[in-house]
């Protein structure tokens, strides 16, 4: 660890930013890493709503998942929100799985909504498949989606090596 990142620590840490977990200490850079996915929460904001501030992860085979929407299996796109929010979760879960990895790799997910009123929506959907006891690092925005989409995630997924 250089000094700069000792600084770095010992100021977060003193500031309640910093939650120590497993480590350990790789060989050839001394460079301390999580032996478990961290999920650390500023003291300053409070614990948020359905999402992690910050998730350390530890080395791994990353993978990423590019947007998915809320079309079914025989891709027919339904009008409401709560089955293209299921059926945007099934698709994650079968990219995961492809992959060999799933939700709980999960480090960082994008949620791109029509209209962001549909977020209370979004959230009482998501817990069926994420674990919002440490939910991943997440954004939600507003955007311009193609047809009828009402909802597209994409999702950066760590396995542990």
């Amino acid at each position: 660890m250089t000094k700069s990142m000792c600084l770095i620590a010992v100021v977060a840490f003193a500031l309640g930013e910093l939650t120590v977990s497993h480590t350990s200490v790789t060989a050839n850079t001394g460079t301390i890493l999580p032996k478990d996915k961290q999920f650390l929460n500023h003291d300053y904001t409070g614990k948020p709503n359905g999402y992690t501030h910050v998730v350390a992860s530890p080395p791994g085979r990353m993978i990423y998942l590019s947007g998915a929407g809320g079309t079914d299996r025989d891709g027919n796109l339904p009008a409401d929100f709560a089955t293209q929010a299921h059926n945007t979760f099934k698709h994650l879960e079968n990219g995961l799985k492809m992959a060999g990895a799933g939700f709980e790799d999960v480090v960082k997910i994008n949620y791109y909504l029509t209209d962001i009123t549909n977020l209370g929506e979004l959230r009482k959907v998501r817990p069926n498949y994420l674990n919002m006891d440490t939910p991943p690092a997440a954004t939600a925005v507003e955007v311009g989606l193609f047809g009828d989409i009402l909802l597209e995630v994409d999702l950066v997924a760590i396995v542990p090596k």
